[in-house]
């Protein structure tokens, strides 16, 4: 995907000062931390990040036609609405504005069906653009309109207000184009070349012809050697000319010049190559970087007057959290190239080979892991695959921003923006701050603040898919290194030299914010002459003792009292610290914290976990007692068919109750309409369902249910389970992922997207299944989604359920019928088609005495109690046998008796199940044994 982008006008960038120390936190924090104002984030989602500032404001618009506004790089607010037209924020009339782009490739056709693929736009300030009523100056809008990963084109729009609405101008650029005429799956496009501008270009004369290198031998695009025209960057060369570099993966990064009154093109209009081997086309202008179809994306270039360098920024690698995404920057003394990496090396690849090796990597996935012990809250500090950014320059300030997009360990596919500080080294390469910009500027550092222990991460040169942790790396007072090999130096004021295994990193000492801890801590950055970024954060100086000490407190494994799935038992605690473990019962719960629960009705286990936590010779034990549920029977739990009420046609458990338009409020009301069978229950975009607690109690479970949304709304749930609200499962129609159909999970954060978006309007059936982590999702009976790593979420009892609500986003909107939920049961993919085709059931039970039976050797304690009422149930069985002995002798007298006699014992069975609820029976156990009991009584024979 793509791009991004910035001007550098002169800016006056509004810092945030850090105020001097305070010594309200005693020793918990060094001395040499400085204690600050918190600074104030708030978040937007804008991918492929471009950056300009208007004023005092600062702006970013990205991918989807996202944009968003800060006055200090840290607070950001959302002003755009995405692709809604008409009436787009930026756009207007979205369809009729970029129509003549759309021709080609964006809207409604092949990977963009049923909706817009508009990408990656670059913002440019141009004070020198003839507007139509022949007055100077406009803002620029460059777009990415893309239909498949080569079919592509650039367009721009005009506008003199920064927010828009920007009026479209031309398309320049078309890629993805074929000899002859052709199309795409889902597409009624003809790609021959014709249809682009090329033809017009020859007939104009500023090209002779088509190049025959275009394309392949069977006349498809030669998208190894010639781009995909997306990711457009532009920026003025020392002389005052504009040039736009463009272009992802295929055939590497392009770059032509523009004319700066019109925004058009200038082609080259033959071809060649430069002195030093690249690639000139007549279209698509000269080649600087990437090729052969390796990943490359995003090109940002940025000229520093001060180091008489044009530094070209990259992204390789795939961008999902899955992926690989990371940034790299070259350099050139020539706006076309050729680009340079720190080592040399040409941005454009000498062939098909790997190129993990070229560019300077800036950073790439890091995790700074908080271990237990550790100040702070949640897992750390980390990346996943930040990237595709821009650059902003402040002359006045004489800073420098990096701005991208990235997405969080633990937090599947959502991506926020980040602004890092840039600083330039010794040896005139971009180095990035370890943490996000906060108002922080270099200073002169005292040697004697920055010897200490270091969170230390070392990017690499990789393109994977590793998430990198710190390790503790100690800058010793002497200048040497412990936990590595090497040594450190403070040059000058605050330039860094680091030296590990024989290899020399120059960067900056500085200090930031540490959000984990809240705090101002030293940190350094730097740069090898092999394009190698390191980064280091001081941790907080603590002997063994004190170490141990934090985490005994620390050390909790959560509610124990009820355990029904593994334990996470931690190994590691700050700084290296060994945590082992015993256990008084191995066989119920292993040492590694795997936990076998006793088979159903042989009642709970109770377990000692003993840790013991050592560091040097600092030692201490702490215990945990572990009470081990029993199993439970697997099986359909409830099945809501809401005819005309909430009740759960199984009787296993209560019947749902009505919240208002959050979980845990009330005020709402559901009514029912025409359901897929029969009724269903029809929300209100107010109201809500709240189902019973402990619906689902295992990682092996299925829920089934038809959804007609009347609308669809960002994040709105239709089913929701949570053990906290932190720990959840969401069926969300309309996902934060390309606003599709999703199974969304957080706080460990998962995706399982179905890529599509489910209609408004119209029935559509979603089911999902979860087997120890293995994810599927299907739709209308197909499977749209499968996958593995899917969080353990119900692994307590209390699990609390609802429909069409959760704790935080709008209501749901529509109908709602026929929702199954299985505990401990996997439905197969064929047994969900088969159900989507036929209506039957999969593995229905319905409350029999035998059911019963083996519900109350499980739900009550009282030995007594159990047994007598087993008694009665089998006595009650009993009488039914004898009735129908009776009927096939003819004895109907003698039958009926018999019948009353059963049913005598079993309204007993449902009093006394009554009188003994909330004291010998647990409640919600009562209510569903009671469920069962009304069921045998009322629907059906009680000996079925």
């Amino acid at each position: 995907m793509s791009k991004k982008s910035a001007r550098l006008l002169m800016l006056v960038l509004l810092t945030l000062l850090l105020v001097t120390p305070s010594s309200v936190m005693g020793n918990e924090y060094e001395s040499n931390q400085i204690e600050g104002e918190a600074p104030v984030f708030d978040n937007v989602s804008v991918h492929d990040p471009s950056i300009i500032k208007e004023g005092d404001t600062y702006y970013v618009f990205g991918t989807h036609i996202e944009g968003a506004k800060s006055n200090d790089l840290m607070s950001w607010t959302r002003f755009t609405n995405g692709y809604k037209t008409p009436g787009n924020a930026l756009y207007g009339d979205l369809s009729a504005n970029l129509a003549e782009s759309f021709k080609w490739a964006g809207e409604d056709d092949s990977d963009s069906k049923g909706g817009f693929a508009v990408w990656a736009p670059e913002i440019f300030w141009n004070e020198h653009y003839m507007n139509e009523d022949g007055s100077k100056g406009a803002y620029m809008m460059y777009y990415s309109a893309s239909s498949t990963y080569i079919r592509s084109a650039i367009g721009y729009a005009v506008s003199k207000n920064i927010e828009g609405p920007y009026t479209y101008v031309d398309t320049i650029m078309y890629s993805g184009f074929t000899r002859d005429e052709a199309y795409d799956a889902n597409s009624e496009i003809n790609k021959k070349w014709d249809n682009t501008n090329i033809k017009e270009l020859i007939d104009d004369g500023t090209l002779t012809d088509t190049r025959a290198g275009w394309f392949n031998s069977n006349g498809s695009y030669n998208n190894g050697n010639f781009p995909n025209a997306i990711d457009a960057n532009l920026f003025y060369d020392d002389a005052g000319k504009l040039w736009m570099t463009y272009g992802s993966w295929s055939g590497g990064i392009f770059i032509l010049e523009i004319d700066k009154t019109t925004g058009k093109a200038i082609y080259p209009g033959k071809d060649g190559t430069t002195s030093d081997g690249r690639l000139i086309d007549r279209y698509f202008g000269t080649k600087i970087s990437g090729g052969y179809g390796k990943s490359g994306e995003g090109p940002y270039v940025v000229y520093d007057q001060k180091m008489k360098y044009y530094y070209l920024y990259v992204t390789t690698g795939w961008l999902a959290a899955d992926g690989e995404y990371n940034m790299r920057v070259f350099r050139s003394t020539n706006p076309s190239g050729p680009y340079v990496d720190a080592m040399g090396q040409n941005a454009v690849l000498p062939g098909n080979v790997d190129h993990s090796p070229y560019g300077n990597k800036i950073m790439g996935h890091f995790l700074f892991e908080r271990n237990v012990g550790d100040p702070g809250t949640g897992i750390g500090y980390g990346y996943l695959s930040p990237g595709h950014n821009s650059v902003f320059y402040d002359e006045d300030e004489g800073k420098q921003f990096l701005v991208f997009h990235t997405r969080f360990p633990q937090r599947g596919e959502t991506h926020e923006v980040r602004v890092h500080q840039l600083f330039i080294n010794k040896d005139g390469w971009p180095v990035a701050a370890p943490y996000r910009y906060t108002g922080e500027k270099l200073e002169k550092i005292n040697k004697e603040d920055i010897a200490g222990d270091y969170q230390f991460i070392n990017h690499g040169k990789d393109i994977s898919k590793t998430l990198k942790k710190a390790i503790t790396v100690t800058l010793n007072k002497d200048g040497t290194l412990s936990g590595a090999n090497g040594s450190w130096e403070l040059v000058d004021d605050y330039h860094a030299m680091v030296t590990i295994d024989g290899k020399t990193y120059n960067g900056v000492f500085l200090r930031q914010w540490n959000s984990v801890v809240n705090k101002v801590g030293m940190t350094f950055t730097a740069l090898s002459s092999e394009g190698v970024s390191i980064w280091g954060i001081k941790t907080i100086e603590r002997t063994d003792e004190e170490i141990v000490e934090l985490i005994k407190n620390q050390l909790t494994l959560g509610d124990t009292s009820a355990v029904i799935a593994n334990l996470e038992l931690p190994t590691e605690g700050a700084r290296g610290t060994q945590i082992s473990w015993e256990s008084s019962n191995p066989e119920v719960v292993s040492a590694q914290g795997v936990v076998n629960r006793p088979v159903a009705g042989a009642g709970n286990a109770t377990v000692t976990l003993t840790a013991t936590i050592t560091k040097g010779d600092a030692t201490a034990v702490k215990t945990f007692t572990i009470i081990v549920l029993a199993e439970k029977d697997a099986r359909l739990v409830a099945h809501y068919t809401f005819e005309g009420d909430l009740s759960d046609r199984t009787k296993n458990v209560a019947a749902g109750t009505v919240t208002g338009n959050r979980i845990d409020n009330s005020g709402g009301e559901i009514s029912y309409g025409d359901g897929i069978v029969g009724q269903g229950a029809d929300f209100d975009g107010e109201s809500g369902v709240r189902l019973p607690n402990g619906l689902i109690s295992s990682n092996q479970y299925s829920v089934s249910f038809w959804l007609n949304p009347d609308q669809l709304t960002d994040f709105t749930t239709t089913f929701f389970g949570a053990r906290t609200n932190e720990n959840w499962v969401s069926v969300v129609p309309k996902g934060p992922v390309n606003s599709e159909t999703m199974v969304w999970s957080g706080s460990a954060w998962y995706d399982a997207n179905t890529r599509m978006q489910i209609p408004k309007n119209e029935w559509s059936h979603i089911a999902f299944t979860v087997d120890e982590g293995k994810i599927n999702v299907y739709v209308n009976g197909v499977n749209r989604f499968s996958g593995v790593g899917f969080p353990n979420v119900f692994t307590s009892t209390n699990a609390v359920f609802a429909l069409g609500v959760n704790y935080w986003d709008l209501p749901f909107k529509g109908l709602m019928d026929e929702l199954l939920i299985y505990d401990g049961i996997v439905l197969t993919e064929e047994e969900v088609k088969t159900y989507y085709n036929t209506g039957e059931i999969p593995r229905e039970e319905k409350p029999s005495i035998e059911l019963v039976k083996e519900r109350i050797q499980q739900y009550v304690a009282n030995p007594g109690i159990r047994n007598s009422l087993v008694v009665q149930l089998d006595n009650a069985q009993r009488d039914f046998n004898q009735m129908e002995k009776f009927l096939n002798e003819g004895k109907e007298k003698q039958a009926e008796q018999s019948e009353f006699n059963g049913y005598k014992k079993l309204e007993h069975v449902k009093e006394r199940i009554e009188q003994h609820s909330g004291k010998h029976i647990e409640e919600g156990n009562a209510e569903q044994l009671i469920s069962m009991m009304e069921y045998i009584l009322e629907n059906q024979t009680p000996s079925s």
